[in-house]
């Protein structure tokens, strides 16, 4: 793998990869990731790491330039450590194994990449923790932190590093990126807007022929509305039911993923196999893919009657499309607290107008 190949891997964030080729010459000792999960980060922080396993190989009498890079790549190599929290944050505990690895020495290149994913989540004494390690590292080491956002009790150590930002990725570059994986051009810009800029949603929603389905689902429930309680429980059960379906691709993914560690155990044992932390990372997601669910269910119900406001003249009902969307805008703003999924939609959907 060359060094065009290796950044490659990173799409839609030509700035991103520009400055990290740039420092991959000279780097500091620690950066900041920041952006919405889907949006390159942790293939910009593996490519970053393979830029700095290569280093000067590529030179005259160089060599292992390639593999170093296509390990990194693959999260295979040996001088590139990723932590992901167990739970739902990073804790002490977890802070100190950091600073415990960043002492170690590199094993085969001249430096050692710590990746430490959902920063965010990092209990505040645990990022007084990691503080001082970020401060005074080793030379040989290099930690990038991965951060949907930064919190205030964040900001000291994110001043300590060079902060790079992942924005959401272009509808048309997440439909591009599809394309590529030899999926049709007008499935492609639908699932492209119903992942809000996330590659990782788009492909997994690729992988869901129910889709479509759903998109119609959502959108066709103002025309089934009329004003009572009967019609919105027959409504929201129907979205629930479709919701649970929704989790088949990424239960797919899981199930090899588990079948895959049950072979590893059996030739390597269970120590140190990583069980747990996989275990909850696939319960992460799958919180994660009904939150996500939900968002894209919400913004087309949005769009629907943003659309009916805009083809309505003041008299018919442009007012009352408005306000729905503020009404759904408010539903959304909702999930942030963990809501009882069918009393939140019961709610909005008996507050909303009925479409003839």
């Amino acid at each position: 793998m060359n060094r065009d190949e290796l950044w490659a891997t990173v799409i839609g964030q030509p700035e991103a990869v520009g400055l990290l080729r740039d420092a991959a010459s000279a780097p500091v000792h620690a950066y900041m990731f920041v952006g919405p999960p889907g949006t390159g980060r942790m293939e910009a922080a593996r490519a970053f790491a393979g830029a700095l396993f290569a280093g000067d190989t590529d030179g005259p009498g160089g060599t292992g330039a390639d593999r170093h890079r296509r390990l990194a790549v693959e999260g295979l190599h040996p001088d590139l450590v990723l932590v992901q929290p167990e739970g739902r944050a990073l804790l002490v505990a977890e802070t100190a194994a950091i600073t415990r690895e960043g002492s170690r020495s590199p094993v085969e290149a001249e430096r050692k990449v710590i990746v430490v994913d959902r920063f965010e989540t990092a209990e505040p004494e645990a990022a007084a923790g990691l503080l001082k390690t970020i401060e005074e590292p080793p030379a040989s080491t290099v930690f990038v932190l991965l951060a949907e956002e930064v919190p205030e009790e964040h900001v000291t150590v994110a001043s300590r590093c060079v902060r790079v930002d992942f924005p959401p990725l272009t509808d048309e570059v997440v439909a591009q990126a599809l394309v590529a994986d030899s999926v049709d051009e007008d499935l492609a810009d639908a699932l492209a807007v119903a992942a809000s800029g996330r590659l990782d949603r788009a492909r997994l929603l690729a992988e869901d022929p129910a889709f479509m389905g759903r998109r119609y689902a959502w959108r066709s429930v103002p025309d089934r509305l009329d004003g009572t309680g009967a019609a919105v429980a027959v409504v929201v059960a129907e979205i629930q039911e479709m919701i649970d379906g929704s989790q088949a691709p990424l239960a797919s993914r899981h199930k090899i993923e588990l079948e895959d560690l049950d072979e590893r155990e059996k030739a390597l044992g269970t120590r140190g196999s990583g069980r747990r932390q996989l275990v909850e990372r696939q319960r992460r997601e799958v919180r994660r893919l009904r939150d996500d669910e939900l968002r894209f269910g919400l913004a087309t119900l949005s769009r629907r009657y943003l659309d009916w406001a805009t083809a309505c003249d003041p008299s018919a009902g442009s007012a009352a499309g408005l306000e729905a969307t503020e009404r759904i805008t408010g539903a959304t703003a909702e999930l942030t607290r963990n809501p009882n999924e069918p009393l939140l939609l019961q709610a909005l959907f008996l507050d909303l107008p009925v479409i003839r």
